[in-house]
């Protein structure tokens, strides 16, 4: 089994986050050029239900499984590392399938009463599947971060983006004739593809490290092997019919252990949900026609949002690659470690995350129309952009409390904002005089409001502190770098806009990072653990 460092793992991850970030735009750019601003809103409005089932899924499990198996690889307690990951499987197949049967049994009542737009119901129909696959993939994934090993979750995400992109193109043109409401299932359809091609490449890899740590640990398996060398291989194996007796003691842990980070995510998913439900009947409070409506939260949800989001490439593979180093860090009593690694974490998406803020607040009109030929969005994504900053430092501060089982306090700090941004978006949303805005208004809010609630916990827990003045550094950097890609822009010296744009965010790059390297933001270290030209900067 391979094994990375805390910052190789991350690495990885985020190469292979970056790559699927902007393969990932592809069809956000093609789809709304396709099926249109409404039919985007039609089939980002089956998405909050789903990400509801499959937060009880996959909220609290796979990070279990990653932790515990990351405490037991440091004992060298390989049966044990088998027995969790065999009951996590029963568990989770077990309840994927049955909230499987329970959703497609009620999708009807769903569209029909709770939906303002009835119209998803192909979409809801399409995406059922989802729940059973992606459940069965988060434990291998889970499994491979808890020992270490990024490569195996970077290839599928990779390989799940790639065939999602196809699929979800190709679908939605082919079924689009028949009605709006079938290009947008068409599209959930091509996220199902991706989904199985995706598990796909974790069974391989499973099977292929499996099938290494035996010849490994049995390098003679030839018929002069005696019958209790030949009882221990088969015991040893990954034997899925090991009774359920035998299992019950570790599901209760995993459950024990899950369940508080399923309901702090539960809180999340579930306002997901109900923002999607109270901002579209908000809008049609304040006049807005339902169509109208559903193209605005298309237009936030599927094109706005995903743009700010582009940065967490870099901290979800920082979160991911965190919670099983901080939980050896913890379970060992390494202080200094987790110092090190919450530093680490938090110094780089903020320098990372930074550029995109400015990029954001300053391009948003001509990124809008690049990437959308919708000019009309760009005010949304300005009033998004603050915002982004604290999304990019969350990621980090959220897997901190939970590798550091404090899972309680995220739940509540999740669960204060949730109600926060739900009670401005009734209140905000419904104004004529705001509309979608409102709801702009509320989850800016929430962002700010959890995360600052997320680093006070971490302050209190282990005494983690930043230096204020790498802020001020980056923040100078940040004015600096703004004020030349905005010189760089309005010279207009290229054709086209894309490529003036291309261009200044490129000058503007290029001064941040020198100036991250003069302020001593970035210093040779950092340099060297980057993947290609890291080897030319260590000593």
């Amino acid at each position: 089994m391979i094994k990375q460092t805390f910052m190789k793992g991350a690495l990885i991850l985020l190469v292979a986050g970056i790559v699927n970030r902007i393969l990932a735009f592809v069809p956000r750019i093609a789809l709304p050029r396709i099926i249109g601003a409404e039919g985007v809103g039609i089939y980002q409005l089956g998405y909050p239900f789903l990400i509801v089932l499959l937060t009880l899924i996959t909220g609290g499990i796979p990070l279990a499984v990653a932790k515990w198996i990351a405490e037991a690889e440091s004992q060298g307690n390989a049966k044990r590392v088998k027995q969790i990951f065999r009951a996590a499987m029963v568990l989770t197949f077990a309840l994927s399938l049955a909230l499987t049967v329970l959703f497609v049994w009620l999708t009807p009542w769903i569209t029909t009463h709770l939906m303002t737009d009835p119209r998803v119901f192909q979409t809801f129909r399409m995406m059922s599947p989802l729940l059973l696959i992606i459940g069965i993939s988060s434990v291998y994934r889970g499994y491979f971060q808890g020992k270490h090993n990024m490569i195996p979750t970077a290839m599928s995400q990779t390989l799940e983006t790639v065939v999602r992109i196809i699929f979800a193109l190709l679908f939605a043109q082919w079924l689009l004739p028949f009605g709006l409401a079938w290009g947008a299932a068409g599209a959930m359809l091509g996220v199902v593809a991706g989904e199985i091609a995706g598990l796909a490449v974790l069974l391989l890899q499973f099977a292929s490290d499996r099938r290494k740590l035996a010849e490994a640990a049995y390098p003679d398996t030839s018929c002069t092997q005696s019958v209790g060398s030949t009882s221990t291989v088969t015991d040893s194996g990954a034997n899925p019919f090991t009774p359920l007796a035998a299992r019950i003691p570790v599901m209760r842990k995993l459950i024990s252990l899950s369940v508080p980070v399923t309901a702090s995510r539960m809180i999340g998913s579930f306002s997901y949900l109900l923002e999607s439900i109270l901002t579209a009947r908000a809008l049609l409070a304040a006049g807005i026609a339902t169509g109208a409506a559903t193209a605005q939260y298309g237009a936030l949800q599927g094109m706005i949002i995903p743009i700010l989001l582009l940065p967490t490439a870099l901290t979800y593979s920082l979160a991911v690659s965190l919670v099983p180093s901080l939980s050896e860090a913890a379970a060992k009593g390494d202080r200094i470690t987790i110092h090190k690694r919450l530093h680490q974490s938090m110094r780089l998406a903020l320098v990372t995350g930074a550029p995109f803020v400015v990029f954001m607040l300053l391009f948003a009109e001509p990124i809008c129309r690049v990437l959308y030929n919708h000019v009309e969005i760009a005010p949304m994504l300005q009033w998004m952009a603050p915002a982004g900053l604290f999304i990019y430092m969350q990621a980090p501060l959220q897997a901190a409390l939970q590798a550091l089982d404090k899972p309680s306090t995220a739940l509540m700090n999740t669960f204060l904002g949730a109600v926060v941004k739900l009670v401005l978006i009734i209140n905000l949303a419904s104004m004529p005089s705001l509309g979608i805005y409102g709801a702009l208004i509320a989850i800016n809010v929430n962002i700010v409001l959890v995360t600052v609630l997320h680093w006070v916990s971490v302050a209190r827990f282990v005494g983690f502190r930043m230096n204020a003045l790498d802020f001020l550094k980056v923040g100078a950097a940040m004015l600096i770098m703004g004020a030349a890609s905005l010189f760089v822009m309005n010279l207009k010296a290229l054709p086209a806009l894309w490529l003036n744009l291309m261009t200044a965010c490129f000058a503007g790059i290029v001064i941040y990072l020198i100036l991250m390297v003069l302020l001593r933001i970035i210093d040779r270290y950092d340099a060297a653990r980057l993947p290609l030209v890291g080897k030319w900067f260590r000593p």
